[in-house]
């Protein structure tokens, strides 16, 4: 038998946990893509929030101390030569890798070439990574994690470095074979090359930024576009600690036929379960509080509320210091977000806000 199928060889019940996982994130990956597909400014703003989250829980996984606050500060004023601290290093680093990834993932390819590429991205700015830097490890490492009380301790051992090569040749050959088949539910298969990338843990550093990046990559490769929006990051900081048992659950019987990944693969789907209903959350907020709008569109939408049904001319009378081309435009724009709707045409085009 293939031995990763082995490892995905479950019991009945984890069987059927893992069967409604899948049938309610492939259900609301049908609702979103829609949502999508219009492209409203929420995404816009979603993707911000998320992006700040993804990369500041990344690298506090790691270590790093810098808050979300921080960070944002730090994007929005960056200057490469005066990235002096490995946490500023690490943070633009990650931050360009995943735009990277946002912009480009239909055509990054799962491969050897495009891993080492990205980790050469992710460490670029990170002074103390030159010699490692976009190369397969040539030393041995262990997977360590930070513990609250400052100590670092060992979670697992990893694949040697001679070995490296042939086991991420064979896992990248086994990915991109199943993803073609689709013999295979694609969640299972992006399950199972993370588990499997962080056993070999196939670079000196920075493997774990990049298999939370390649799970992003993998996601957006088969279609699941609400990733961007929702912090897989963020969760896993959160829960660290059930992060790391349900990866030790499987390792503990590493390369044996007794290796199973039922902990992690409930993890890792109910874990995305779990971001859906966080990105359900924001998403309703946004529309909710209208925090996409100016001020002077917060004025028009207050407007309107007040006085629905309005004609363009009763905003004209009531704010004769926004010029009526530029209401227009406020009230096109709000059309097309769906915060108003009209009914009629030309001089009776009258507006009232769109039922949420």
């Amino acid at each position: 038998m293939d031995s990763y199928i082995n490892k995905l060889n479950f019991d009945f019940q984890t069987n059927q946990l893992i069967l409604k996982s899948i049938s309610f994130i492939d259900s609301f990956k049908g609702k979103w893509n829609i949502v999508e597909s219009k492209e409203n400014i929420f995404l816009k703003e979603l993707r911000k929030i998320a992006t700040i989250e993804s990369i500041g829980s990344s690298t506090r996984i790691e270590g790093a101390q810098l808050t979300n606050e921080e960070i944002k500060q730090l994007l929005e004023n960056v200057k490469i030569t005066e990235l002096k601290s490995r946490d500023e290093q690490e943070v633009v680093g990650y931050y360009d890798v995943l735009e990277i990834i946002y912009e480009n993932y239909e055509n990054i390819s799962i491969s050897k070439n495009y891993i080492q590429q990205l980790h050469q991205s992710l460490l670029k700015y990170s002074t103390k990574d030159d010699r490692h830097r976009g190369v397969y490890k040539n030393l041995s490492n262990k997977v360590v994690a930070n513990y609250p009380d400052g100590t670092q301790r060992v979670i697992f051992n990893t694949t040697e470095p001679h070995l490296v090569e042939s086991e991420m040749n064979h896992l990248i050959e086994w990915t991109n074979d199943q993803l073609n088949l689709k013999a295979i539910h694609p969640l299972i298969v992006v399950g199972l090359f993370i588990y499997e990338f962080l056993s070999i843990h196939p670079f000196q550093d920075g493997n774990g930024r990049l298999s939370r990046l390649l799970t992003n990559l993998l996601l957006l490769k088969n279609n699941y576009l609400f990733i961007q929006y929702v912090s897989f990051e963020n969760l896993i900081e959160q829960k660290k600690k059930t992060y790391y048992e349900a990866l030790m659950d499987g390792q503990k019987d590493r390369n044996s036929e007794k290796e199973k990944i039922d902990k992690w693969m409930l993890f890792f789907l109910q874990s995305i379960e779990a971001l859906i209903h966080r990105l359900e959350q924001k998403y309703d907020v946004f529309k909710t509080k209208g925090g996409y709008l100016n001020e002077r569109q917060k004025r028009i939408k207050e407007f309107i509320s007040s006085n629905q049904p309005i004609k363009l001319s009763d905003l004209v009378i009531s704010m004769p210091d926004i010029s009526v081309n530029t209401l227009k435009k406020d009230l096109q724009y709000m059309k097309a977000e769906q915060i108003i709707e009209s009914v009629g045409k030309n001089k009776g085009t009258v507006y009232v806000l769109k039922d949420s």
